[in-house]
């Protein structure tokens, strides 16, 4: 009915502007046209995967690049299936290294994934999830299989990826179960019949590779959209757990929004267009405000802010976290929950609070995770104890000259604690 086939078209048409919000790239878009097309007109969902090795338990933003995608797609009328890589996991994907990933033991992924599958549903719908882990299908091949998934695709078109060709041009090992890797993620498209599968930039190899193992299958293709990389609070490497200039989504709402604060200017309108729902026409005007010098960036972080913290953590901790950023980084006031420490003076080094002891009593006191953390600390200028800032091992205080209530220790630039000597 020529009816019923236009408002097919429409709708099609209204998905896809949806769809190509932030999107790096389709592969193809007429693939994806179809695929939304023949799905509307058979009434059913369409299948989106998104593959997840849980090598770290925690989420920040840069993942939610992707994620926040998926929830459109599931606000469409759509199903995700979320596969946990418990079996590619023990693997280790090679995207982007220039080394051998460590192997991690099943039970590392397992534990990891528990974390992982709590803090997605902070943003996917789970009426629409679907979790599996590819250890349900992937455990079941036969060395047979095995062989047969690897006659599919050729050493020479493997070799030709970016990260795999670098290292064989510099002479640096690569490992036969590394090439296995792409093959065994391909399978995972294989097993679903994924219809679209999301993922980052640095995957579009693998994604590539498996439309066509899929065809070697007799399966159609999947579509493919790949998300922008999110580059971490340093402006300049992609946010990474491990570089530390990542947000996680988990982050209590004040040092979620204090990071947020913290972005380079030339990140903002980025930020709001892949981690927010502020509408595309909004943020063109906030860029253009901003380099037009109508608006100052610092405000235009305040509202990022307000907008992540609210989106997990609701618009009072939203509020909350803004007033109390204003009153201590504006005001100059101290936070209201300042985390107060106390050492004895005994267990100081001869009375005197060195460099070593305050590296101890703010790693007991959760302030500074590891001794390492607290080294680049100061020599960023980053650690206080009341207006003397510690600059090297020869730092040291009279225990007996601290006020007897306390004396205020700053550790970066969003951590404060009380500390007294009893």
């Amino acid at each position: 009915m020529p009816g019923k086939s236009r408002a097919v078209e429409a709708e099609v048409k209204r998905q896809m502007e949806i769809i190509r919000r932030g999107a790096a790239e389709i592969i193809t878009e007429t693939d994806l046209r179809a695929k939304l097309g023949k799905a509307l007109e058979e009434g059913r969902p369409l299948r989106i995967k998104f593959g997840a090795d849980p090598t770290a338990p925690h989420v920040h933003l840069g993942h939610t690049v992707v994620i926040r995608k998926m929830r459109q797609f599931q606000d469409l009328g759509h199903e995700v299936w979320f596969v946990i890589g418990d079996f590619t996991g023990r693997i280790g994907d090679p995207s982007g290294r220039s080394e051998t990933r460590r192997q991690m033991t099943s039970e590392e992924v397992r534990e990891n994934a528990k974390t992982y599958e709590t803090q997605i549903f902070r943003l996917l719908d789970p009426a629409k999830t679907r979790i599996v882990f590819n250890s349900e299908w992937s455990e079941k091949l036969s060395f047979a299989d095995v062989i047969r998934l690897a006659s599919k695709y050729t050493v020479a078109r493997m070799l030709e990826r970016d990260d795999f060709a670098k290292r064989l041009h510099e002479g640096l090992p690569i490992g036969v179960h590394e090439l296995l890797y792409p093959l065994a993620q391909a399978h995972d498209s294989v097993a679903m019949k994924a219809d679209v599968e999301l993922g980052g930039t640095d995957q579009t190899f693998n994604f590539v590779l498996t439309r066509d193992i899929m065809r070697e299958y007799g399966l159609e293709p999947q579509a493919v959209l790949t998300m922008p990389i999110l580059e971490g609070l340093d402006g300049v490497q992609k946010m990474s757990k491990s570089l530390k200039n990542y947000i996680g989504v988990a982050e209590p709402p004040k040092e979620m929004y204090g990071k947020t604060m913290s972005i380079p200017d030339a990140l903002i309108a980025k930020y709001f267009e892949l981690l927010t729902d502020v509408p595309v026409a909004d943020v063109k005007v906030v860029a253009a405000d901003m380099a037009a010098g109508r608006l100052n960036p610092r405000d235009a972080k305040m509202r990022l802010g307000r907008e992540l913290v609210a989106r997990y953590h609701g618009a009072d901790a939203a509020a909350a976290a803004e007033e109390e950023f204003v009153r201590v980084f504006r005001q100059k006031e101290l936070p209201e929950d300042l985390a107060e420490l106390t050492v004895k003076t005994g267990d100081l080094s001869g009375g005197r609070l060195t460099f070593d002891d305050l590296a101890r009593i703010l790693k007991d006191g959760g302030l500074v995770a590891s001794a390492g953390e607290f080294r680049r600390l100061v020599e960023g200028g980053g650690i206080r104890v009341g207006e003397d800032k510690v600059t090297g091992r020869d730092f040291a205080l009279d225990a007996s000259t601290l006020p007897a209530d306390g004396v205020v220790v700053r550790v970066g630039k969003r951590r404060f604690a009380k500390l007294r000597v009893v």
